[in-house]
Order: structure tokens, then sequence, then C-alpha cells
């Protein structure tokens, strides 16, 4: 997959390897996660609110422990809740996505989550919520080790209180992970 944006319209030359011609794609799956050619969220949010949908329909079946369907069937594709974060945090990449997700995609995956509730009578946290407290959660593992490749991306300020922001130029960078960690450590 080439991703380029690149003003010029000029095609790049077919990748090889040695001397073979590369077969170029426009998305791929990566761990769950749908990669496009532009960078864009939609294919992921809607297979994941597709699955969702498809596992609500045995929620509304089981009116007898609601709460622990939720939790094994829906909440194991959706960014998992503050209280189970470290049990499925392997089958979300709510930290990779939300941040450059549309405001449509969001109140999308919103609205299965407002269901869920209204069927299992009981409150669940925001997606916002959820990405909040794992973007922290992750911003704070990486500052803490320093070992951590991406470690040299959060630098205190002199104050020690603060991080220093990190500079973008397109707010597709400003929308990605880094520079929104170091918002939220921010503002923490």
């Amino acid at each position: 997959m080439i991703v380029d944006f690149r003003k010029s319209t000029v095609p790049p030359p077919p990748p090889s390897v040695m001397d073979s011609p590369i077969t170029s794609v426009e998305s791929f799956r990566f761990l769950g996660t749908t990669i496009t050619q532009d960078l864009k969220w939609e294919p992921t949010i809607s297979s994941l609110i597709k699955k969702a949908q498809q596992r609500m329909y045995f929620l509304r079946q089981l009116r007898k422990a609601k709460l622990q369907f939720y939790t094994a069937i829906i909440e194991s594709i959706l960014p998992s809740s503050i209280t189970s974060s470290i049990t499925s945090s392997i089958t979300s990449s709510i930290t990779v996505w939300f941040a450059g997700a549309t405001v449509r995609d969001k109140q999308r995956l919103q609205c299965i989550v407002r269901s869920a509730e209204e069927v299992i009578g009981r409150s669940l946290p925001s997606l916002q919520d959820l990405y909040v407290a794992r973007a922290r959660g992750r911003a704070g593992r990486i500052t803490a080790d320093p070992c951590h490749p991406a470690h040299g991306l959060f630098q205190s300020l002199p104050s020690g209180r603060r991080q220093r922001s990190i500079r973008t130029r397109t707010s597709r960078h400003k929308n990605s992970f880094f520079p929104s960690a170091v918002g939220l450590l921010n503002t923490s």
C-alpha cells in the first residue's frame, strides 16, 4: 500500500523487489484495524458498528445476565470500559483511530453504546471517556519507560507539570495519537 499526500498527480512507479513487481492495495486489515490508503477510519468504524449491531440481537434476547453478556460479547469489540481495560486492551485499537475519527463515526459508535444502555438498564461510559482513560494510560506508560521508542516525544517543560506540545502542520498529524496524548496529559 502506498500512502502519499503530495499534491503532484504523477503516480509513483510500481514497487518491486528483486525485479519482481509487487501488487499495490488500497487497504488492508492489521490486528483487526482496517488501514486505508487515505488513512481514513470509516471502514474500521463501520466494521465495529456492524459487529456490535449483530451482537445486540442476542443482548435483546437475553433478559437475564444482561451486563455480563454485554461485557463478554459487545464490549469485546468496542473500546473497553475503564474497569475492564486490562482484559480487552488487546482487542481494541481506540487510541489509534479515535482522535482521527470523524464526528459522524463517533456518533454512530456512541449510538451502539446508548442502545446497549437501554437494553441492560445501566449507564455505560461514553466513547470519549474510554478514549481519554486509555490514551492517558498508554501515554503514562510511554513516559515512564525511557526505553520506549516514543519516549522522546513526551518532553516535560521546565516546570515539570506539563508536556511540551508537539508541533504539527496538518490536521491529520494533529489528530494522531501522540499530539492528542500530549494534550490529554496537559489537561489532567
